[in-house]
């Protein structure tokens, strides 16, 4: 496990996983910080019919600089506490554009 300014990242098997924390219908979109090794994220979509997970997935290809099909959210497709895997970058990678996205 790799944690890079406090953001919890592991990796297996070729994927990169980290837990977010999502306020759903914030003032604006934005990575808001790092409490105890969850990434905070604050999106402006409403969390109805999808429209938070699809905000956010866009928000992370975004920041991470991959496409949106090597992002999936594992666990908490319906909570605000989620678990996001991310292929193709390894838990240091991740860890370091997370960071470097937040300055």
């Amino acid at each position: 496990m790799t944690a890079t300014g406090g953001i919890a990242v592991s990796e297996r098997k070729g994927q990169a996983t980290f837990s977010v924390k999502v306020v759903p219908r914030a003032s604006r979109t934005e990575i808001s910080g790092i409490k105890e090794g969850v990434l905070q994220v604050r999106l402006m979509a409403p969390p109805v019919g999808g429209a938070a997970n699809n905000a956010l997935v866009k928000l992370l290809s975004q920041v991470l600089e991959i496409p949106e099909r090597d992002i999936e959210i594992t666990v908490g497709q319906t909570g605000r506490h989620k678990v996001v895997c991310v292929d193709g970058l390894s838990a240091d990678d991740v860890a370091a554009r997370l960071q470097t996205s937040r300055q």
